[in-house]
């Protein structure tokens, strides 16, 4: 270890000589001390991770705290070391960088998701008063990625989708591509590993011919820029991988058909130069109409700046062009990691801070969600790659993810604007308020005063994280009582199937840990979220009995009513092998709604209908949320534990009206051996195609998969399961 720890200061003496290696060195023999004796699966020595991680770190030229943070990125989170000896030791900057990156290892959650969701709103809330914690983590995770093969398949596939779903997207929001395409490759080859090796082997093949293709164009740019007296580097690089597949997969091509597999890049020493170099390249090539982009006048949010153009080579081949100055292509490669190289330091905090109000308005927007699978869903939505640039009547620049509409746009403007909000115009024509917004769009938002307010169907329309919350505020505010005898009788109502009653549960000594792990002040406001949908009644319920059960542990009162109630349910049958278990109730007729086709997996519910038996409902179905006779004629109904059969599902996809379209959904629905049913699609007068599927499939686990496969085919803006009225019963 002596010796990678050797590599890692020469590695900083390259780059800054004057370091803190005393610092430094502490820090490694901390890491030194607490891990030893432990082994990484690979066999060798855990400490060599740490360094790893140092190293990458100093690859980005950081400073000596952060170096110091990163060897010992892991002492609190896996050994006896904690926050105050690290504090004592290095001060509280540097414990506070250990810290952010430690998971809650040591908090008692239910399952592995809220595990997840836990330490990714505490990594967030770290890395939004330090943006090195986040830094630290994405080198943690960089290394872990590097040397995933020593570690179980089951494994490879959950840190693979993690890191495909979260840490990759973050990479980008804060510009770090070098990160960001290592990340996404490392991710392919372990989620799709015959993909990823049929993609290396064809790209080998005919490496040599196209390398000699972008050679040439090379040497030519370079001739015409020593013409002009524009000093500047130009070099080729391949596209990462997972690009290319995703590229190969959006258009239904193979590898022989893309050719701008290569980009240039010229790098030249002011932006004056950038424009120059622009003109000529123009003038050398054709450039195809509609490809250039202007990231220099017009940067991304993640400070990302270049020209982009594609242009078609003398072989009828294009290829891309990317153009930036010296400084740009620093921030384009590391991103908010630039800004804390060591010659800087936080000397230009102002300007981090402005590159970074993208994360504390995500966790402004975030720090409301109690439910575990929507939060992860829209961080997810918060990090995407997509995103959409829409201009305000004033000339401003609204970014928003891709698939928003004029009432996203409204609420990224102001709350008031959004609530009283009654239509739009794009372009200064009427629009519905479902427009989904593009490119280029300048929109603006028709609002009245003696409005009432945002719809609850808004909800379903709006794409980005901040519309929802906005929305949700305004409900939860507007109508607070309204929520609360809502919330508290549709808890009543499930107590009461479960045999339990309100008062026996929801008393301070067993409801305190629910408010404080959902972040609720009151009992009203978990009352009121029930309300409101921000969180369902089983998941606080959930939450009282295990408190109660560990207040009375030899009380076997709650196990009995338990058991009791399950005891009245009896006799129970599963009917036409569809592994549907109803409650009370012997040798019924059980037929499956077809207006929201229940499939093993989701939360259902029973009906008693009138001659037909009971009708199986998903929990959330308009008609029984919208329909009080439900709660009237509602009996219990479980899935049985194995189910074999194959169940009808409807999804509505909406996207964007393309050729092969169609095509590429049935090969995603074949490759998942998923069996198609019935398709009906239409394209409206917006340009948009609306898809209907109806497929046979076995549980949501599967549906769920193949609708987040649906998702990244190109164009692809929504996808719904069907949830339409019923006539009359």
């Amino acid at each position: 270890m002596k010796k990678a720890f050797g590599e890692l200061i020469e590695k900083i003496k390259k780059y800054n000589p004057n370091s803190n290696f005393e610092l430094i060195e502490s820090a490694y023999n901390v890491a030194k001390k607490y891990h030893e004796g432990q082994v990484r699966l690979s066999g060798e020595p855990f400490l060599n991770h740490p360094i790893e991680v140092a190293k990458i770190l100093a690859d980005l030229e950081l400073n000596s705290k952060t170096i110091a943070a990163g060897l010992m990125h892991d002492v609190i989170e896996d050994t006896d070391a904690d926050y105050n000896e690290i504090k004592e030791l290095f001060g509280e900057e540097i414990a506070d960088m250990v810290e952010g990156v430690s998971k809650l290892s040591k908090l008692a959650l239910d399952t592995r998701k809220e595990q997840q969701v836990e330490n990714l709103r505490k990594m967030l809330m770290a890395m939004s008063k330090d943006i090195r914690v986040i830094i630290i983590k994405l080198s943690d995770r960089l290394h872990n990625m590097r040397t995933l093969a020593h570690v179980s398949r089951e494994k490879q596939i959950e840190k693979a989708t993690e890191t495909m779903e979260i840490y990759a997207p973050i990479s980008h929001r804060l510009g770090m591509s070098a990160f960001k395409w290592e990340l996404e490759d490392l991710s392919f080859r372990y989620l799709y590993p015959e993909e990823y090796r049929n993609l290396v082997t064809q790209i080998a093949v005919k490496r040599k011919e196209r390398e000699k293709y972008i050679d040439d164009i090379i040497v030519e740019i370079k001739e015409n820029l020593k013409e002009k007296n524009i000093e500047g580097i130009i070099d080729g690089r391949v596209k990462h991988l997972y690009s290319i597949y995703s590229k190969m997969k959006r258009q239904n091509t193979t590898i022989e058909q893309i050719f701008d597999m290569f980009a240039v890049r010229i790098i030249v020493d002011n932006i004056k130069d950038c424009y120059a170099a622009l003109g000529m390249v123009h003038e050398m090539f054709r450039p195809v109409p509609g490809r250039f982009k202007d990231y220099i006048a017009m940067p991304k949010p993640n400070m990302y700046q270049s020209l982009h153009t594609t242009l078609v080579g003398k072989q009828g081949h294009p290829f891309e062009v990317q153009i930036r100055t010296h400084d740009m292509h620093r921030i384009a490669e590391y991103g908010i990691a630039a800004h804390w190289k060591y010659k800087q330091g936080i000397s230009r905090a102002d300007d981090i801070e402005n590159k970074l109000a993208w994360l504390r308005q995500m966790i402004e927007w975030q720090k409301d969600t109690a439910d575990v699978d929507e939060f992860y869903d829209n961080l997810k939505i918060d990090l995407f790659d997509d995103e959409v640039f829409v201009f305000s009547p004033k000339g401003d620049v609204i970014n928003l993810p891709a698939g928003s509409t004029p009432i996203d746009f409204a609420y990224s403007i102001h709350s008031a604007i959004g609530n009283k909000m009654t239509g739009a115009k794009i372009n200064g024509k009427m629009v519905p308020i479902s427009y989904v917004l593009e490119n280029g769009d300048i929109v603006e938002i028709i609002t009245l005063s003696s409005s009432k307010g945002p719809s609850r169907d808004w909800l379903k329309i709006v794409k980005s994280t901040q519309a929802k919350n906005k929305i949700r505020q305004y409900f939860k505010k507007e109508h607070r009582d309204e929520n609360i005898e809502k919330g508290r009788e549709m808890i009543e109502h499930e107590l009461k199937r479960q045999g339990l009653s309100f008062q026996e549960l929801f008393k301070p000594e067993y409801y305190e840990d629910m408010l404080k792990r959902y972040n609720f002040k009151t009992l009203d406001d978990a009352l009121g979220a029930v309300g409101y949908s921000g969180i369902t009644s089983n998941k606080i319920i959930s939450k009282l009995k295990e408190a109660y059960r560990k207040a009375n542990p030899d009380d076997p009162a709650l196990k009995d009513k338990e058991l009791q109630q399950k005891d009245k349910a009896a006799p129970v049958t599963t009917t036409d092998e569809r592994g549907i278990i109803v409650r009370g109730i012997n040798n019924c007729l059980v037929t499956i709604g077809k207006c929201c086709n229940p499939v093993p997996g989701d939360d259902i519910i029973g009906y008693i209908t009138r001659g037909r038996g009971v009708t199986i409902h998903r929990r959330d179905c308009v008609n029984v949320i919208n329909d009080p006779k439900f709660k009237e004629r509602e009996i219990d109904v479980r899935w049985a534990e194995k189910t074999s059969a194959d169940y009808q599902s409807e999804i509505v996809i909406k996207a964007h009206d393309r050729n092969n379209l169609l095509n590429e959904i049935t090969n995603v629905l074949h490759d998942s051996s998923i069996s198609l049913t019935s398709v009906e699609g239409k394209a409206n007068k917006e340009g948009y195609a609306i898809i209907k599927l109806q497929m046979g499939i076995l549980n949501k686990d599967q549906l769920s998969t193949v609708i987040k496969r649906l998702k990244r085919l190109s164009g692809v803006i929504d996808i719904n399961r069907s949830n339409r009225k019923a006539g009359k019963r």
